[in-house]
């Protein structure tokens, strides 16, 4: 069940590729104009590179939490998703792998390319793209838990936002501050064990509470 839901919604997401692309032109666009704006200082580029990365993969992973269920909800999918006898949290955990895959893998990929117009070394550029790859799925599956609560309602954009930006925070200061403790030569050690921890956590704590959160939503 969990491999059919990965597919189907990869699938999916194939079908509406302006979406995928939205997010990624967003995370591209935002990332690239802070040099043009801040000069061609390199010390400051390289002290502000981490914490711009971060804050515009996460702003990016937030553009498309909205449509993480709308769809399903739409068409009646979801319905007979709580209809089904499988576990309803394989099924979510299904819809945010996957909206990790579409989202979160590109981020990561891109990471490291647009890092270098910060003029940040390679042992950091790594460590950027390993914190993203520990901390956006964090970001989608804690995501997945406003998506649900916010379901049907009008604004659920913005309540999202409200809802998963304070649990964003400290993905967001230790996935930054992984970087800038590499660049300062200190090591990203304690901040990546940490990353590691949000990430276990989301995996055993969000699908069961996203899960809940869709019963009520549905009620």
């Amino acid at each position: 069940m969990l491999l059919h839901i990965i597919r189907r919604d990869l699938l999916l997401a194939m079908r509406r590729r302006s979406d995928v692309l939205t997010t990624l032109f967003f995370f591209v666009i935002v990332v690239s104009l802070f040099p043009l704006g801040v000069g061609p200082e390199m010390n400051m580029l390289r002290t502000m590179a981490p914490g711009v990365v971060w804050v515009a993969a996460l702003l990016a992973s937030m553009l498309s939490l909205g449509r993480m269920f709308a769809g399903d909800y739409q068409d009646g999918t979801l319905e007979q998703m709580l209809l089904s006898p499988e576990p309803l949290y394989l099924i979510v955990m299904g819809k945010a792998l996957a909206h990790w895959l579409v989202t979160g893998v590109p981020l990561v990929l891109m990471a490291p390319v647009l890092g270098i117009q910060y003029d940040l070394p390679a042992d950091a550029l790594l460590v950027l793209a390993a914190s993203l790859l520990l901390g956006t799925p964090v970001l989608s599956l804690i995501g997945a838990i406003g998506a649900a609560l916010t379901l049907g309602l009008r604004g659920g954009g913005v309540l999202v936002s409200l809802l998963v930006l304070p649990l964003y925070i400290p993905v967001l200061i230790f996935g930054a501050g992984a970087v800038e403790a590499s660049a300062a030569g200190l090591g990203a050690q304690a901040h990546m064990s940490l990353l590691g921890a949000f990430l276990l956590l989301s995996l055993v704590l969000a699908p069961w509470s996203t899960a809940l959160s869709l019963r009520i939503s549905m009620e």
